[in-house]
């Protein structure tokens, strides 16, 4: 059987091991590559770099949190790249003036710290469900996808998201089979978020997941990863 070619773009502070449990769970059916956000000033480079690296003329593309908006701003540039789409944790709406102080503030204490130490304690309640907080494995994950991008990555990145355009507008002009996915308790991008994404996007697929925060990969991979593979099935055809 031929896989398929799937993209799984990171979020802010992550990197390939946010992904870990479905490249584990797609190996059959998928061919994944995993971009780098490390170097990159805006999301509109993210999205270039992405149509630029991936190693197929066309494939699957999935983005968590900033993934999503690199995933939503690829579509936009080359939209016929794109074969499916999958926006989990993630919205279109552009930043607020509340939210660009909050990132900025959290890039200056990065800056000031040269460190994840004070901002981790800070972003993981926010980050995970309230149950997994003193989840030492899964919180652990999270520390070393930090550390391994570093404070002055972590500066470009919450950079880009704060000058992301508004996306709301695009979609619906998105005509590839999509996955809109989301922890209900997700504190980052709240459940409305997703349901707007969901419902501007003809035919899109919403999926809410029960007592899951914002790193839903992480977080609850046996919920996330068969909605993965239902997503990249070819549609059924009638006989």
């Amino acid at each position: 059987m031929n896989k398929l070619p799937l993209v799984l773009c990171p979020g802010l502070l992550c990197d390939a091991a946010l992904w870990a449990p479905q490249v584990a769970a797609l190996a059959d059916i998928a061919e994944v590559w995993i971009p780098d956000f490390t170097r990159q000033q805006t999301i509109a480079e993210m999205g270039a770099w992405v149509l630029s690296a991936a190693p197929w003329p066309q494939f699957a593309l999935a983005g968590l949190s900033m993934g999503g908006y690199i995933a939503l701003e690829a579509f936009l540039q080359a939209p016929r790249r794109i074969q499916r789409l999958a926006l989990l944790d993630a919205r279109a709406r552009p930043e607020t003036p509340a939210d660009r102080t909050r990132r900025q503030q959290m890039i200056a204490l990065a800056e000031r710290e040269r460190g994840f130490g004070a901002l981790t304690r800070q972003l993981l309640p926010l980050m995970v469900h309230s149950s997994r907080t003193d989840d030492t494995a899964l919180t652990g994950v999270i520390k070393d996808m930090a550390n391994r991008t570093g404070v002055d990555a972590y500066a470009r990145q919450q950079a880009a998201i704060i000058s992301r355009r508004d996306f709301r507008p695009f979609l619906r002009h998105v005509d590839v089979p999509t996955l809109v996915l989301c922890g209900r308790e997700d504190l980052i991008t709240p459940l409305d978020c997703s349901e707007e994404l969901a419902g501007a996007i003809p035919g899109a697929q919403l999926t809410v997941l029960e007592d899951c925060g914002h790193l839903s990969t992480l977080e609850m991979p046996a919920a996330v990863n068969p909605a993965l593979c239902r997503w990249l099935q070819p549609p059924k055809t009638r006989p």
